[in-house]
């Protein structure tokens, strides 16, 4: 049987994140990855070597504002919220993957 993989094609996480983060208000990381997780019925799981790098980059790339708060469990975290940069970025992610999606389904129907 072959071994199964809950690995994110490469250039799928931002799409990911942007559009966990377009459905609520603000997270902190554990919650992006615990949404991804839980919507995804454990198809995906993003690792926190993953995440957070992301996370970092895209708030550099304006896409994504972060601030520091408190979780559920009274910890401190940094949350992360969409920025109107980054609902441009959004529709410009899901025109990619929709594209993406459109070929590998090109080539498994004509393989």
């Amino acid at each position: 049987m072959p071994q199964r993989t809950h690995d994110i094609l490469q250039g799928t996480l931002a799409l990911l994140v942007l559009t966990t983060l377009a459905s609520q208000s603000r997270m902190h990381g554990y919650a992006i990855t615990t949404h991804i997780q839980q919507v995804s019925a454990d198809l995906l799981r993003v690792e926190e070597g993953s995440l957070y790098p992301a996370l970092h980059r895209m708030e550099d790339q304006g896409w994504l504002k972060a601030e520091w708060g408190t979780t559920g469990t009274n910890r401190e975290a940094k949350f992360y919220s969409l920025t109107a940069k980054g609902r441009k970025q959004l529709g410009i992610e899901q025109d990619t993957w929709a594209r993406l999606t459109e070929g590998v389904g090109r080539v498994l129907r004509h393989a």
